[in-house]
Order: C-alpha cells, then sequence, then structure tokens
C-alpha cells in the first residue's frame, strides 16, 4: 500500500463496452500530476488519400472463428467476469442454499416464509389483478394488508414464474444467493467509478456482500437486498462524470448512465423502506451537497461550471421517476398507520434493538471465524440478532489504513471517515448520549417515515459501504509507468489479492438451514375466506406460505403487529365451533375454517376437531391431515 505506484484504474465502468482492448485502453490510462486523469483521445482519422479498403474484406462473411474470437473477448472483459464471477462467488459463499432449493431455507422457517409469500403474491397480484396489489390475500378482511411490512415488491417479476410454495420457496433461495452477487457487483462498480484499481474495488465488493454482521440477517432478504443502493450511486456517478480521484468531469458526463441511476434507485425503494428510508434521505443529501458545491464554484471561479443540458434533464427526469415511485410505495403506508396507529413505533421499542458500541465490533454466531471467539461478548448483548455489527476486522484495519495512505485526496478521505462515524452514532439509536439525541431519536421524532423503522442497527450497511471505500483506496496503488507492468512487478500486483481472500474467509458462514414445512393436503385447493388452525406465532408465515397455491384469502397473517380485527376473530375461534364462535366468523366474512390435526397440540386448539357441531349450517369434513368446516 502506498502512495508511490497506481494500479491502472478505469475511469468509469461501463459494461456496454465490448471490446477487451478499449477496456484495457481505459482501465490503463494514467492520472497527471495532480490528481486530474487525462481523457483518452479518439484515435486519428485515417488520412483523406489513404487507399479504402478492398470490397471483398467488408462484404466477407463472418466465420466460426472470428464469432468465438469475439465470445472470448467478451467473456474476457472486466464487467463480465465481474458478474459471472460474482455470482458463482455467491453460490460458494451461501452454499448450502443451492443443495436443496426446494425444501430448504436458510437460518428458519420465520421470515424466510413469511417474503417468500411476499415475493409470489407481488407477482401474483400483477398478473391478475394489479389494481388489488396492496389488498392481499392475508388478514382478512383488513385492507392495505401488503404494506404491514417491506414488500419487496421490487422481485414481483421472479413470483411471476411458477405457482406454489414449492416454486415460493425455490424463487426465495435464488434470490437469496443473487443479492449476494448484486452487492458484490455494486460495490465494485461504484468503487471502480471513484477511481479504485480493481483490486481495491474487489476488497470493497467483496466486504459490502459478505460483511460477517450480514449472516446475522440471512433470514431478512429485504436487508440483505442492499446491492442496488451501491449500484445506483455508482451508476449516478458516471452519469455527471464525477469520481474520488478527479472531482466532477463534465466532459465525461453520461446522461443516459444518470437516468439509469435514477431508476436502479426507484427499484431499490421498491425492495421496501427499511433501507430504502434511509437511501431515500442519503441521495437527499447528496443532491443537496452537489447544489452546494455548485454553488460554491461559482463563487470561487466567478463563473457558474459548466453543467450539460442534456444532464440536467436526465436529472429532472430520473428524479422525478424515482420520487413518484417513492411516493406510491409510501402511500399505502401511511394508510396502515392511520388505520392503525398501533403500527408506529416507539422509542422503547427501538431502544429494545439500539446495539451499544461494542457490538460493533461483535460477530454473529453464524460467523464460521469469529462465531465462537465471540460468544461471551455476544452473551453481553440485549438482541443479539440485531445488535451483531461486524462489519470486518480486516476491512476495518484497511479502512484505518486508507485514511492515511490512500489514492482519495485528503478531503475526501475525512469526508468518508466522517461518514462512518455518522452511521455508527445513528446505527447507535438510542445508545448515543444516552438518549438518541442528537441522532436517531431526533430523525424519528422529526424526518417523515423514520419511525417506521424500529432496528437502527442495520443502518451499519453504510458504515460497511464508506468502510469498503476507504479500503479501496489504500489498495489503489499508482504507476509512476504508464507502460504495462513489467513480469518482475507482478508479484507486488499478486500480494494485494491477500486483503481479498481475508475478507472473503471473514464471509463464511456457518448458517443453519430449515427444512421448510410440506403444505398440508387438506389445503389443496382451499376456497376463502378462511381461517386455518392454529393461528399463532411462526406457524402463520407457514400459512401464508402455503397460501401461494391459488393465494384463497385468510384470516391469517403475520406482521409485526397484529389488527383489533385478526384479534377478535382469534379469540372468537377458541371455542369454535359453538354457535357464538360460528356468528361472529360469519359475520366477519369467513366461510371456511381447516383445523390442522398436525400442529394443533399443546395450542388452544387441540381439542377443537373432537367438539361437537351445535351451530346450524355448518359442514364437516373429515380429511387424513384436517378437518375442514364449512359455514355457509
Amino acid at each position: 500500500m502506498g502512495t508511490q505506484q497506481q494500479e491502472p484504474v478505469a475511469d468509469t465502468p461501463d459494461p456496454s463496452v465490448s471490446a477487451t482492448t478499449s477496456a484495457d485502453a481505459a482501465a490503463d490510462a494514467t492520472p497527471a500530476p495532480g490528481g486530474a486523469k487525462p481523457v483518452p483521445a479518439d484515435p486519428a482519422p485515417a488520412p483523406a488519400d489513404a487507399p479504402a479498403a478492398p470490397a471483398e474484406a467488408t462484404s466477407a462473411p463472418v466465420g466460426w472463428a472470428a464469432r468465438g474470437g469475439a465470445l472470448v473477448r467478451l467473456l474476457r472483459h472486466e464487467w463480465s467476469l465481474l458478474v459471472l464471477g460474482s455470482i458463482a462467488l455467491a453460490v460458494l459463499l451461501t452454499w448450502p442454499t443451492m443443495r436443496h432449493p426446494a425444501t430448504t431455507i436458510p437460518q428458519d422457517t420465520g421470515d424466510p416464509t413469511l417474503q417468500a409469500w411476499q415475493i409470489g403474491w407481488g407477482g401474483h397480484a400483477l398478473l391478475t389483478q394489479p389494481w388489488q396489489l396492496w389488498h392481499s390475500n392475508t388478514f382478512f378482511p383488513e385492507p392495505y394488508t401488503y404494506a404491514y411490512s417491506d414488500t419487496l415488491l421490487g422481485y414481483a417479476l421472479f413470483g411471476m414464474v411458477g405457482s406454489g410454495p414449492e416454486a415460493a420457496v425455490v424463487r426465495y433461495n435464488l434470490l437469496y444467493v443473487l443479492v449476494h452477487a448484486l452487492a458484490f457487483v455494486g460495490a465494485y462498480a461504484l468503487s471502480r467509478q471513484l477511481g479504485a484499481g480493481r483490486a481495491g474495488a474487489a476488497v470493497a465488493g467483496a466486504s459490502f456482500a459478505y460483511a460477517p454482521w450480514k449472516l446475522a440477517q440471512a433470514g431478512h432478504l429485504h436487508v440483505l437486498s442492499m446491492g442496488g443502493i451501491a449500484l445506483a450511486l455508482a451508476m449516478l456517478a458516471r452519469g455527471h462524470g464525477w469520481s474520488l480521484r478527479d472531482g466532477y468531469r463534465p466532459e465525461r458526463a453520461r446522461p443516459g448512465w444518470a437516468v439509469a441511476g435514477w431508476l436502479v434507485a426507484a427499484w431499490q425503494v421498491s425492495l421496501g423502506f427499511g433501507i430504502g428510508l434511509p437511501f431515500v434521505y442519503a441521495l437527499a443529501l447528496l443532491c443537496l451537497g452537489a447544489v452546494a458545491g455548485y454553488g460554491l464554484s461559482r463563487v470561487r471561479r466567478g463563473a457558474w461550471p459548466v453543467f450539460p443540458r442534456r444532464l440536467l434533464v436526465a436529472d429532472l427526469g430520473g428524479g422525478l421517476a424515482f420520487g413518484a415511485v417513492t411516493l406510491l410505495m409510501a402511500a399505502p403506508y401511511f394508510e396502515v398507520v392511520a388505520r392503525h396507529p398501533s403500527g408506529r413505533r416507539t422509542i422503547e421499542q427501538i431502544a429494545m434493538f439500539s446495539p451499544p458500541l461494542r457490538g460493533f465490533l461483535t460477530a454473529p454466531p453464524e460467523s464460521w471465524l469469529w462465531g465462537e471467539r465471540h460468544a461471551v461478548a455476544r452473551d453481553q448483548l440485549g438482541f443479539a440478532g440485531e445488535m451483531t455489527l461486524l462489519p470486518g476486522v480486516v476491512l476495518v484495519g484497511l479502512a484505518a489504513a486508507g485514511l492515511f495512505l490512500s489514492a482519495w485526496p485528503v478531503r475526501y478521505r475525512l469526508t468518508l471517515a466522517a461518514g462512518v462515524v455518522v452511521s455508527v452514532a445513528l446505527a447507535s439509536g438510542t445508545t448515543l448520549f444516552g438518549d438518541g439525541k442528537p441522532g436517531y431519536v431526533t430523525l424519528v421524532e422529526h424526518a417523515p417515515g423514520w419511525d417506521g423503522i424500529r432496528t437502527p442497527g442495520r443502518l451499519v450497511i453504510w458504515t460497511t459501504l464508506l468502510l469498503g471505500v476507504l479500503a479501496a483506496g489504500a489498495l489503489t496503488v499508482r504507476e509512476s509507468d504508464p507502460q504495462p507492468a513489467r513480469w518482475w512487478r507482478r508479484p507486488a500486483r499478486l500480494a494485494l489479492l491477500v486483503p481479498l481472500l481475508l475478507v472473503l474467509v471473514e464471509g463464511v458462514n456457518r448458517t443453519p438451514h430449515a427444512e421448510v414445512p410440506a403444505q398440508p393436503a387438506v389445503l389443496r385447493g382451499l376456497t376463502g375466506p378462511a381461517l386455518v388452525l392454529p393461528s399463532e406465532g411462526t406457524r402463520e408465515y407457514h400459512v401464508m406460505l402455503w397460501s401461494t397455491d391459488g393465494f384463497p384469502r385468510l384470516v391469517n397473517g403475520g406482521a409485526s403487529f397484529v389488527p383489533p380485527s385478526q384479534d377478535r376473530l382469534r379469540a372468537a375461534s377458541m371455542s369454535f365451533p359453538d354457535p357464538a364462535a360460528v356468528a361472529e366468523l360469519r359475520a366477519a366474512g369467513v366461510r371456511t375454517v381447516v383445523v390442522l390435526h398436525g400442529y394443533v397440540v399443546g395450542t388452544p386448539w387441540q381439542d377443537v376437531a373432537q367438539r361437537p357441531v351445535t351451530a346450524p349450517g355448518v359442514h364437516r369434513e373429515e380429511h387424513p391431515d384436517g378437518v375442514v368446516y364449512h359455514l355457509d
């Protein structure tokens, strides 16, 4: 590490470029003294009197060898290797997720089965009844029930493929692997755009995708789905011709990439507000900072800096699209809070999940390297699942080194370090200054929507990303010689792979993979509105998953709060099938009640199937694995 040599850096990542030669030329461009990097000139045009190429050379058919060579060049391209390598790495480091993708699921059968249903419902609703998207088949007869938790709506295209619980589990496992690959690609692309070399960008990508703290979130796909944050920032930076190395270069602006960045940001928000809302505020702060910097340049130079008109149009259009998606996603949540004020988070709830500072140095038990070694420290945390927030020991060390030896200008190093401090302070929740003021609690009280986020520790996403960028700067060495590296200098280049391997070792998992409960035969072809008993706890998530077989309307549903109507109907079902319970269920619109033999033992409903049916008009059907009561 140092500032004497610099690894070749691509000035802007462009997956659309397919020729290896052009990519290598961009990658080997050498910065000029003072940090400014000259833009490679276009190839010189041929002289006017140059002889024309023979006609037969231009019209000759392309042979298989030429096509094969083009394919090889495409596959050898940096961005092709990045995508293919990140997917392969994701399969390896999330193993054994893809060993039995139809029958097992990472972590446990709680939240993952809920999220498998969410993905399925999004696809089903958009295909069959898009106007009913937010009124899901669960929590009958409540409206806007799809907004009772983060929706993962952005994965609806996956939900359109296949049907039934088994397909839902396969989709979830596939996405579980792919979100790790996307996080790697996003952070790598961002670091490359900012001016990092390949080794530094790879470390940033690996740390963002496989930080130890993420192993505790293996059951929360909406938290793991953070790759769009880094990828959107990379696209926006490229679109605006901006990097840490060179600052703002209007001649490098690419309006199309700016639009793409805004659209990816909108897609990220469509996955949920748990991590999407802080991203919205971060983008707003970046926009304000850009405007302030633009005005400051006007004051210092006495003239407005160049800002291409097409780029301004791209920002206005992309920003409006991003804002529209954000408001459309937020509207149902405001409706839910208006109907159910109990869904609003309280300071007491947030305090339960607020980690102490030592939590940022503690790994979860799923960590192969640190899990057992940090057991004592973990036992001192109140809610270890949300308080074990270690970004990575190697990452922290590299980022610390990046404060002193880095390719980034000093002012940007200090800015990144300040961002790390602020993100850690906010992720600490109410533990900062004893009550979270100023800090997270201030945002809860004054920032719209912030009171819907009860787990402040997940802001460690930003800590990890900023540390990764600092580390990338430390691993980006400067080339004093614009010529390709001599053979005796290649071992030094290979040494840069050691930090990457160490970061990946910290990401090796011991995540359990639970067997997904099979759908009971009695629920196949179920018609609603229906109530499935027992109706409590994690079993609600299983019923939601099983309902992907046709999506019948159900009283059942699981979320972080319970609507009063579900509480009332559950209480009535305790005495089912007596006349009073049947009358209340009928009045609510319920027409079918299913009692599952294999799950009622030890619950308040364990003897329902043995009770006599005294209510008029109730028809009972016996099945090997349950009893169906028709109330109409």
